[in-house]
């Protein structure tokens, strides 16, 4: 069994939002970003998106703070439940989890109280989560055994065959380890509350950067290790996907260890999502400050100092969300809205790095005659492609390309990531698929050549992306390729999610937006992202 995914995407778009966090330190992360790069529509699209991914990643890390709490509880309340008021509904959870409704209210109370009461015990849950870490890591290392990674799959029991695949190693192969990569994602995805905390932060142009950075490597590390100890404890196919911790101390015996470290893991659980609840109420403020959601949600308490109305209807969300769907459903729901936000933060750092900086006073500012000359030779057109010309400066004409070659990298991505996945078992035998990959390399490899070949705009920041036009790039495919993995149930409740906001955004959104022309005539000052005042909560 191979250790949890290495989910080199996310190592890629934490680099993108370390950039984005330099340029805007405000509340809001990536729907500020897009906001001030690619303009309100797409802005609230990506908004919407991390109101689904922070609802979702509070509703799963609460049900799964649940599985620990039945874990201790011998499963009791799961069989109750259903027993008392069963769903049967197939997309619904079997049973309506109560336990994570109740904390998921409980914390949003807390929550409402401010940053400073909220940090304070989420600073002790942090000391208890990683105390809980290392007792994994320790005792489990006692116990582990590399014969639990080379298991053929001939002597496994018939009953678990069917779970076991091929065994060994890889016992799905690669396209086994893809599939979980989309599986697990939720679990790298906290480095985007860092970037919401733009406004609260000391020095947000160096102290956002560095955070996001170090709390990638310090998950990888954690569940790295954690994963790697838990498969060679205990074989791959008789773990307990709900409740893995106490699950496999109980089948070695250590019961002691099995409760001091479920009831870790019961902390540890709090410490997500008091992380993945944090986000939510000021992206909500900051998308009902710019009037593209309901205004009166980016009201903050007198007393609080916080948006209360935002943070208690985000928990009400959060808590039926987790009442009503099971674990699996709510991460593969968390994990698309997540991608397509990060594809869209991929692509707005592009789209900066190269476009006109006008306060520079570049020399290539200007646009030349020749480029507003619509009648060209071909070999002017391909010079300005692959700047012949030896632009040092971006101009409109550089920009426009580098635009253009952004959606068409996009659309050739998702292109190359179906023939992968629906075509890997015949890649080299189906002339259409081998045509399909064969194009879409090329296309990619071209579109990419000509983006770095584009005069780069030089500003000063804390923090910069390195290898620019490639990791952002690479980061729209591995996004698209999760995002592919997933499926037709999550990408129809993803549809349903947006046809809501989009409902919301042209009925209301529209109309008493801050960009609204209307707005401007009556004499109103018009806010973007860029120019928000600083709000403390």
């Amino acid at each position: 069994m191979m250790p949890k995914p290495v989910n080199i995407d996310d190592n890629n778009i934490g680099l993108c939002y370390a950039e984005f966090a330099s340029r805007v330190p405000k509340a809001g992360s990536a729907y500020v970003y897009s906001y001030v790069t690619v303009g309100e529509f797409i802005a609230f699209i990506i908004g919407w998106n991390l109101i689904l991914e922070y609802v979702i990643g509070t509703a799963s890390v609460a049900r799964g703070l649940s599985n620990y709490v039945d874990a201790l509880a011998d499963k009791k309340i799961k069989s109750t439940l259903t027993e008392w008021m069963p769903i049967n509904i197939s997309f619904l959870s079997p049973y309506p989890d109560f336990l994570s409704f109740g904390v998921v209210m409980l914390l949003s109370g807390l929550l409402s109280f401010g940053v400073r009461e909220s940090s304070s015990l989420n600073n002790v849950f942090t000391v208890l989560n990683l105390a809980t870490i290392c007792v994994v890591l320790v005792a489990g290392s006692i116990k582990a055994d590399v014969d639990n990674w080379k298991i053929d799959v001939s002597k496994i029991e018939p009953q678990y065959q069917a779970a076991a695949g091929k065994g060994g190693f890889l016992p799905f192969g690669y396209a086994g380890v893809m599939a979980g990569a989309a599986k697990c994602f939720y679990g790298f995805v906290g480095f985007d509350a860092v970037a919401t905390t733009g406004e609260e932060a000391k020095n947000p142009q160096r102290d956002i950067p560095l955070a996001i950075v170090l709390s990638l490597a310090i998950i990888f590390g954690a569940y790295f290790g954690i994963s790697t100890v838990l498969t060679m404890m205990w074989p791959y196919y008789l773990q307990d996907a709900d409740a893995p911790f106490p699950h496999v101390f109980q089948e070695i015996g250590w019961t002691t260890i099995k409760w001091v470290v479920t009831i870790g893991a019961v902390f540890a659980l709090c410490t997500s999502m008091l992380g993945a609840m944090f986000p939510l109420p000021r992206v909500i403020y900051a998308m009902a400050n710019d009037g593209i959601i309901f205004k009166p949600l980016s009201k903050v308490n007198a007393w609080t100092q916080t948006p209360l109305s935002a943070t208690i209807l985000s928990g009400l969300f959060a808590g039926v969300m987790a009442t009503l769907f099971d674990l699996d459903q709510l991460i593969d729901m968390m994990s698309i809205g997540t991608l397509l936000a990060y594809t869209i933060v991929a692509i707005c750092v592009l789209i900066l790095r190269y476009e006109v900086v006008e306060s520079q006073g570049y020399p290539g500012l200007q646009v030349k005659e020749s480029d507003k000359t619509i009648d060209q030779s071909l070999y002017e057109h391909f010079k300005q492609l692959f700047n012949l010309n030896n632009n040092k400066y971006p101009n409109v004409t550089t920009s426009r390309i580098v635009n253009w070659c952004i959606v068409f990298y996009s659309i050739v991505a998702c292109l190359f990531c179906a023939v992968v996945i629906y075509g890997q078992s015949v890649l080299f035998e189906e002339p259409f698929y081998l045509m399909g990959f064969v194009v879409s390399i090329i296309a990619m490899i071209t579109l990419l050549v000509i983006i770095a070949r584009q005069p780069v705009a030089d500003v000063k920041l804390s923090f910069k992306v390195p290898l620019v036009p490639l990791i952002p790039c690479l980061s729209v495919v591995f996004n698209v390729y999760l995002m592919l993995e997933l499926d037709l149930q999550t990408w129809i409740r993803f549809i349903v999610w947006l046809v809501v906001g989009f409902l919301i955004y042209f009925c209301y959104g529209v109309w008493h937006s801050e960009e609204n022309p209307k707005k401007r005539e009556d004499g109103c000052v018009l806010k973007t992202a860029s120019d928000k005042e600083v709000t403390k909560f």
